[in-house]
C-alpha cells in the first residue's frame, strides 16, 4: 500500500469552484469551464507569496543550501539571482524585480513547473498571489489588481477582467545550487527571512514523485500513455510547435541537438540535481538531473553539441566547452553566452495536459 503524505491528504477532499465570496473577480468572463477548476485545500494567500524578498550572498546562502539541493537560475541585465526550491514549495510565488525588469517567480509542486513571467501587462505592473485553486493539478494564480485568475503552467488568464491575455514567458532555469554558485559567484540568492514561519529544507510532498501518478481527484480526463505520469520533461513551446524531451532519454545522450518551429535549439541534460518532491528533506531526495535549452546559434552559425563529461558539453565546430547554463567557460567562444529559450521541467502528465498536442522527443 503507498502511504499519501499528510500534505497531499490535505488536497484530496472533492470540491468544486462553489463558493465565489470574497473575490472581486469576473467570473462572467472566462476561457475554460468552471468546473474544471478545484478548490486545492488552502484558501487564498492560504499558500503566502512572497512580495518584498530579501536576498543574501553566494557565501550567506551556501551555509544552509547543499550542492544538489535545486534552485531557479533567473539572470537579467547581469542581475542574476537564484530561488531556492527549499523556500519556493512553501510559498509558490516571489514578485521581485530583477534587473530593473518586475518579474513573478513561481513554482506549481503538482506539476513541476517552475516558471517565471513578466509582471508587466496592459500598461500596469501586476503583483499576484495564490488562489488556493487548481486546474488540471496546477497552481492558479491572481493579480492583486484586478483579481483575474491566471493558469501558472501556461500564462494564460482564464477567469476575470484579462481572460484569453497571456504574461510573457522570461526564461527560468532550475539547476544545482553547486552549479549556479560556480557559475555567479557574486549572485544574489532569495532569503530565507521571508516573514513567514516554515520549515525550509523540508518537503512537505515527500514522496510524491515516486510512483502512482498524480492524485486523481485533481487530474480530468485520461492522462497521456506514452510516458509515466511522473516521468519528467523538458518542456518547450515555439510558436505553435511544442516538444517534451524526457529526461529518461535525456540522461542517456546528454544533449540534443534539434529544431523546432524552424529555430535551432540545443538541450542539455546534467545529473547532480536533487528531486524537491521525494524524501522529507530535500537534499536527500534522489538524482534527477537537470536542464537547460538555448538557442544553438552563435552569431551565424548553427553549432551541434555533444557530452564532454562533469556536466560539460562541447560544440563540434570549434571545439569550445560550455557548462549548463550556456556559458563558454573554454576554448575559442569563451566568454560567449547561448540565448536561453523559455522551458520549464514539467511532469509528463502536467504537459500533456496542457499542450495536448505536443510532440515527444525520443532518442532515435
Amino acid at each position: 500500500m503507498r502511504v499519501v503524505p499528510l500534505a497531499l491528504v490535505l488536497l484530496l477532499a472533492p470540491a468544486t469552484l462553489g463558493a465565489q465570496d470574497g473575490w472581486k473577480t469576473d467570473f462572467s468572463k472566462h476561457t475554460v469551464p468552471l468546473d474544471e477548476i478545484v478548490a486545492g485545500g488552502p484558501p487564498k494567500d492560504g499558500i503566502p507569496a512572497i512580495d518584498a524578498p530579501e536576498f543574501v550572498t553566494v557565501d550567506e546562502a551556501d551555509r544552509w543550501l547543499e550542492d544538489r539541493e535545486p534552485v531557479i537560475l533567473l539572470e537579467e541585465s547581469g542581475d542574476a539571482r537564484a530561488y531556492p526550491y527549499q523556500i519556493l514549495v512553501w510559498h509558490e510565488i516571489v514578485n521581485d524585480v530583477v534587473g530593473g525588469r518586475p518579474l513573478v517567480i513561481t513554482f506549481c509542486p503538482l506539476c513541476n513547473t517552475a516558471l517565471a513571467f513578466d509582471r508587466r501587462h496592459r500598461s500596469r505592473t501586476l503583483d499576484f498571489g495564490v488562489t488556493g485553486m487548481l486546474r488540471h493539478s496546477d497552481l492558479v494564480m491572481y493579480d492583486r489588481q484586478t483579481e483575474t485568475w491566471w493558469q501558472q503552467a501556461t500564462g494564460e488568464a482564464i477567469v476575470g477582467r484579462f481572460a484569453g491575455d497571456t504574461l510573457e514567458f522570461v526564461p527560468a532555469q532550475t539547476l544545482r545550487w553547486a552549479d549556479f554558485k560556480r557559475a555567479h559567484p557574486d549572485g544574489r540568492v532569495l532569503a530565507r527571512e521571508t516573514g513567514h514561519d516554515r520549515p525550509y529544507g523540508r518537503n512537505p510532498y515527500a514522496g510524491y514523485d515516486q510512483g502512482g501518478g498524480p492524485m486523481g481527484s485533481f487530474v480530468s480526463g485520461d492522462v497521456d500513455q506514452r510516458l509515466p505520469a511522473m516521468e519528467r520533461v523538458a518542456a518547450v513551446r515555439l510558436g505553435s510547435s511544442s516538444v517534451g524531451y524526457p529526461f529518461s532519454a535525456l540522461s542517456e545522450g546528454k544533449v540534443v541537438n534539434d529544431t523546432v518551429a524552424g529555430t535551432p535549439i540545443v538541450v542539455f541534460w546534467a545529473p547532480g540535481t536533487a528531486s524537491a518532491l521525494d524524501e522529507r528533506t530535500i537534499a536527500r531526495g534522489r538524482d534527477v538531473g537537470s536542464t537547460g535549452v538555448f538557442r544553438s546559434t552563435v552569431g551565424d552559425e548553427a553549432l551541434r553539441f555533444g557530452a564532454a563529461g562533469d556536466g560539460r558539453f562541447r560544440d563540434e565546430a570549434t571545439g569550445t566547452t560550455w557548462d549548463l547554463t550556456g556559458r563558454a567557460i573554454d576554448g575559442p567562444l569563451r566568454g560567449s553566452r547561448l540565448e536561453p529559450i523559455p522551458h520549464g521541467d514539467y511532469f509528463w502528465f502536467a504537459w500533456a495536459a496542457f499542450q495536448a498536442q505536443t510532440e515527444l522527443w525520443i532518442n532515435p
